[in-house]
């Protein structure tokens, strides 16, 4: 596989927008609250690197032949002081994007390898990702790479 990793540029916002949109559509099909719009992952894109900006982040591509073909948020964050100091401070994958043509070819393996990469450089020993319930594929996947259920964030339409 001749996927290679680095951090976005402002030029590959349209790319990374382009992956957002095709999984708010994925999402959408198993959540039913996922925005359709083209519109919705321009300015999702948006608040992520703002969000990442305040929170020692990036946005980590994949790319083959120069064609982006997945896409990583990952920051730096840190839990309420309750948690104990030895993993209060951690990697959190904020968004794992990996175009469907890619998906099953490692691409997510890699990216997930680059965050542990990310976090252990930080002096952190803990990562976090989020994946919803009802995207089975991802959370199997996840789980095969060694993450465990922490929490459980629990919803009620009313």
């Amino acid at each position: 596989m001749g996927v290679t990793l680095r951090t976005a540029r402002p030029s590959d916002r349209d790319a990374v927008v382009e992956l957002i949109h095709r999984l708010n559509l994925f999402e959408a099909d198993l959540v039913g609250d996922r925005r359709r719009d083209y519109a919705a992952a321009k300015t999702y894109y948006d608040e992520l690197q703002q969000r990442l900006s305040r929170r020692q982040g990036r946005i980590v591509l994949a790319e083959e032949g120069g064609v982006v073909v997945a896409a990583m948020g990952f920051s730096i964050d840190e839990d309420a002081a309750y948690v104990t100091d030895d993993v209060r401070r951690h990697g959190t994958v904020t968004d794992l994007i990996v175009h469907e043509d890619w998906r099953g070819r490692g691409v997510g393996r890699l990216l997930l390898q680059e965050a542990e990469r990310l976090t252990r450089e930080a002096g952190m020993a803990r990562l976090f990702i989020g994946a919803l319930v009802a995207n089975e594929p991802a959370c199997r996947i996840y789980e095969t790479f060694g993450f465990q259920p922490y929490v459980s964030l629990l919803v009620k339409d009313l």
